[in-house]
């Protein structure tokens, strides 16, 4: 795999663990970022033993979102946002599940791959926005997803004033799902890994995906898609093992 300069991850038996690491910049991401990101994507994506996705930031923040630096210096142009995208795609549309720690920072960029995740774990005094109309940018993808988790009304005021909220009033809103106390929150972030761990099996794994195209696709179109998929998870080893293991009053062992 090619050297990771801004993040590292780890095969930790079923779960593949992404540490953005950047932490004296609040892990903002610039243009190696986003080719990191990119070679993490693919490298998960086509392992498949891994079930589950931790991400996470080091230091202070989880990220920042692009770097303003290299954005200042003229160094970021249009192919910056066509990685970026590519990348969040990536962990968007794969197989494991993809969970993510919100602390301290999380903004522009930071909050548009939090939301391409597909469970959002935060600190209460996380502090969460979309402020690229500061730089006179679209955030990004981030104008599609946020109508989805929060409406249309909040999504457009979030995005226009640019102002923050925390991670209270994000979970109120459904823009998170979990939040973890201020001090341990990496120990109950690894709880929250856990639980989504002992329920991944095949069946889950494909649900998030088909639930993934819920605002995408007609009745027509969504069903097709869930019969192919659930076909798919009735003839797995999953399937088959939840049977055993009903039958023998066990917890299921997913493979």
């Amino acid at each position: 795999m090619p050297e990771l300069k801004t993040m590292s991850w780890v095969k930790d038996g079923p779960v593949g663990r992404v540490t953005l690491n950047r932490p004296e910049l609040l892990n903002a991401m610039n243009n190696q970022a986003t080719c990191d990101l990119n070679t993490v994507a693919e490298q998960i994506a086509q392992d498949q033993e891994i079930r589950i996705v931790a991400i996470a930031g080091a230091g202070r923040a989880f990220c920042t979102g692009i770097d303003l630096k290299e954005l200042s210096a003229g160094k970021i142009d249009i192919t910056y946002h066509d990685r970026w995208e590519s990348a969040l795609r990536k962990f968007e549309t794969m197989e494991p599940v993809v969970l993510c720690l919100i602390h301290g920072y999380c903004l522009g960029g930071g909050l548009q791959l939090a939301m391409a995740c597909d469970i959002r774990v935060s600190t209460p005094s996380a502090q969460i926005g979309l402020p690229a109309i500061r730089e006179s940018l679209i955030p990004g993808l981030g104008a599609w997803r946020l109508p989805r988790f929060v409406g249309m009304g909040r999504a457009k005021q979030m995005i226009l004033s640019g102002d923050n909220i925390n991670g209270t009033e994000a979970q109120r809103i459904g823009l998170v799902d979990h939040l973890v106390g201020k001090e341990a929150y990496r120990d109950e972030f690894e709880v929250y890994v856990a639980k989504y761990l002992r329920s991944c099996s095949k069946g889950s794994r494909l649900a998030k995906l088909v639930t993934g195209r819920a605002f995408d696709l007609d009745y027509e179109a969504f069903y097709e898609e869930y019969i192919k998929l659930q076909a798919v998870a009735m003839t797995s080893y999953d399937f088959h093992e939840a049977e055993v293991a009903y039958r023998e009053k066990r917890e299921p062992r997913w493979s």
